[in-house]
C-alpha cells in the first residue's frame, strides 16, 4: 500500500537539532498518546515537533521560535485531530489561560472545540479540571480550574476581540479575503509574549490574501530573499511554513505526488484508490487545489512565455514623479469586485503597472475617482463595449477632470499585442529588446498573469479571456487598459501632477 510523505516539501528548517530540550512537540506528542490515547499519523509528529521548537532553555528561560505558524496540506488529512491534540496540550499541560478558535464558519470552528471538550470529559485526569461547560449557541466555551478557558468565534472584525488570548487557531485561512478578522484574532495575542497563532488550510486562490500573504514571506524567509508583498505585516523571522503539496507541473495521477500532498495516505481510511476516484470526478483545478494543495497558477500554462511575469518583478520600480498617469479599471465576470490599476513612465523609459484599488462591489469607485480628478485631471482607460466595467465607466466619465481613453476594435487587439510584448521582453529564454513593463510582486495581479486564458479571434489574434480564466483577471486586465492608454497616445503629453508626488493615490485601497 502506498503511504505518504512525512517531510512537508516545503517547510521552515530548525535553527538546531530538535530534541526534546529544544522542542515541546516531543512532550506533545506523548501527551495525545499516553494521556489522549489519540495514535498520530507520522506527519503530525513531524508537524508538532518543528511548530513547536523552543529558543532558550527549558531548565531556565525560553520561547517558542514561532508566533505564527501555517500549516498547508490536502483535504482529509487529520489536521482537525492535530489542531485538538495541540489545544488540549497548551490547555492542560501549558497552562495557557487563553484559547481562541475560529474557522470558514462557526460551525466548523465548534467541531473542534466539541472534540476538545469531549477529551477532557473523558479523560478522568482531565475531568477534574472542568469547572463549566457552556453549550450555548455562538457562545460555547470550556472553562477549567485557574481561569483556564477555550472559546470559539465566528470570522468576523469581531473575532477574538476582548480577550488576551495564548493560542490563536484559525482554520481555513484561505477564505480570508481581507484582514479583517486576521487583525482582529491575532491582536489578541499581542500581550502574550509567548503566544502563538496556528493557521490551517489547503492551497488558495487569488482572492485568499491572508494565506498568501504568510506564504510568500514564509518562503521569502526559507530562500533567503526578500519579500515585499502588500497586505498585513508579520514579522519573518517568527513564521514558520509547513507545506505538504504537489510539485508544481506534476500530473494528477503521479503516485509520489499525491503521497507528498498527502501524508496520512496509507496510515488511515485515506487511500491512493479514493484519491484517484476523486479526480476521475472533479474539475482538474479543484482537484489540484483540495487533493494536492497546489497554488492555483501551478495549474494552467501561462498566457505568457515562461518567466516572463516573474522576470518583470522589480520590488524596487515606481513611476517617475514628471510621469503622467494613466489609470484603468475593469470588473470581475461576475461583477463582485471592481480593480483599478495604474500604468506610467519609470526614470528608465520603461513602464511600471500596479494594481491601486480593489473592492467589493462597484459603488465605491465614483467617490475614488471623484475625490482624486478634484486635485487634477486623470485620464481612465476601460474596454468601451462588451465588458461587465463598460456601463461603470461611461458613468466615471462625466466626473469632472475626468478623461475618458475608451478602447475598443484594433486599439484593443493592438494594445494587447503591446502589453503581450512588453511581458515577453522580460521571459529569459526570449532574447529580444523593446518596452519593457515592471511591477510589484501583487498575488491579485501575479496568479491571473499565470493562468488567463486567450480566446482565439482568428487570424493570429487572441484576447483575454474572462469567463474561461480560473481568476478573476480583472486586476490584470484594468492595468492592460492602463498600458494601451498610456501607450497609444502621442509622445507629446501633458504633464499631470504625479500620484506618488501627491502621496495618496498609490495606496492600494
Amino acid at each position: 500500500m502506498e503511504k505518504g510523505i512525512t517531510n512537508p516539501r516545503i517547510f521552515t528548517p530548525p535553527l538546531r537539532e530538535l530534541t526534546e530540550e529544544t522542542s515541546l512537540g516531543y512532550a506533545c506528542i506523548d501527551y495525545a498518546e499516553i494521556i489522549l490515547k489519540k495514535e498520530l499519523y507520522p506527519w503530525q509528529k513531524f508537524a508538532l515537533i518543528h511548530s513547536l521548537e523552543i529558543v532558550g532553555s527549558l531548565e531556565s528561560e525560553w520561547r517558542f521560535r514561532f508566533r505564527t505558524v501555517l500549516f498547508l496540506i490536502s483535504r482529509q488529512n487529520g489536521k482537525t485531530v492535530l489542531s485538538e491534540v495541540i489545544a488540549s496540550f497548551f490547555l492542560n499541560l501549558l497552562g495557557a489561560e487563553s484559547v481562541f478558535g475560529t474557522s470558514l464558519s462557526l460551525e466548523k470552528a465548534e467541531e473542534v472545540w466539541e472534540a476538545v471538550v469531549r477529551d477532557q470529559e473523558d479523560t478522568p485526569d482531565l475531568k477534574r479540571d472542568i469547572e463549566r461547560v457552556s453549550r450555548t449557541n455562538g457562545h460555547k466555551s470550556l472553562m477549567l480550574v485557574e481561569g483556564r478557558r477555550y472559546k470559539v468565534g465566528a470570522p468576523t472584525r469581531r473575532a477574538g476581540r476582548g480577550d488576551s488570548n495564548d493560542l490563536v487557531m484559525i482554520d481555513e485561512i484561505r477564505e480570508h479575503r481581507d484582514w479583517e478578522t486576521w487583525s482582529a484574532a491575532t491582536a489578541s495575542t499581542v500581550a502574550k509574549p509567548n503566544a502563538m497563532v496556528l493557521c490551517f488550510s489547503n492551497a488558495g486562490d487569488p482572492d485568499s490574501v491572508v494565506l498568501r500573504q504568510l506564504r510568500s514571506q514564509a518562503i521569502a524567509k526559507i530562500d533567503g530573499t526578500d519579500s515585499n508583498d502588500f497586505g498585513g505585516e508579520v514579522d519573518s523571522d517568527t513564521l514558520g511554513l509547513f507545506e505538504w503539496s504537489a510539485p508544481d507541473g506534476a500530473k494528477t495521477d503521479d503516485p509520489e505526488a499525491l503521497a507528498q500532498a498527502n501524508p496520512s495516505l496509507g496510515y488511515g481510511k485515506l487511500t491512493m484508490r479514493a484519491l484517484l476516484s476523486i479526480r476521475g470526478t472533479s474539475p482538474e483545478n479543484k482537484f489540484r487545489s483540495e487533493c494536492m494543495c497546489q497554488q492555483v497558477e501551478t495549474i494552467l500554462p501561462s498566457p505568457f512565455p515562461d518567466g516572463a511575469w516573474d522576470g518583470g518583478i522589480d520590488t524596487e520600480s515606481f513611476i517617475a514623479a514628471e510621469s503622467e498617469l494613466f489609470y484603468g479599471i475593469d470588473m470581475s465576470a461576475d461583477r463582485r469586485w471592481t480593480s483599478i490599476g495604474v500604468c506610467g513612465r519609470r526614470e528608465d523609459g520603461n513602464m511600471h503597472i500596479e494594481v491601486v484599488a480593489r473592492r467589493v462591489g462597484c459603488d465605491w469607485a465614483e467617490e475614488w475617482f471623484r475625490t482624486r480628478a478634484a486635485r487634477g485631471p486623470m485620464n481612465i482607460c476601460f474596454q468601451e463595449r462588451g465588458a461587465p466595467v463598460s456601463g461603470l465607466a461611461e458613468q466615471l466619465c462625466t466626473i469632472p477632470n475626468i478623461n475618458r481613453v475608451a478602447i475598443a476594435g484594433p486599439d484593443l487587439s493592438n494594445g494587447w499585442g503591446r502589453f503581450w510584448d512588453a511581458i515577453a521582453v522580460s521571459a529569459p529564454e526570449e532574447h529580444r529588446g523593446g518596452l519593457k513593463i515592471f511591477h510589484l510582486p501583487q498575488p491579485v495581479m501575479d496568479a491571473p498573469a499565470k493562468t488567463m486564458q486567450l480566446r482565439n479571434l482568428g487570424g493570429g489574434v487572441e484576447l483575454p479571456d474572462r469567463t474561461k480564466s480560473p481568476d478573476d483577471i480583472a486586476p490584470l486586465y484594468c492595468c492592460i487598459m492602463a498600458f494601451i492608454g498610456a501607450t497609444k497616445t502621442s509622445k507629446e503629453k501633458k504633464i499631470y501632477q504625479s500620484a506618488y508626488a501627491s502621496g495618496s493615490s498609490l495606496a492600494f485601497v
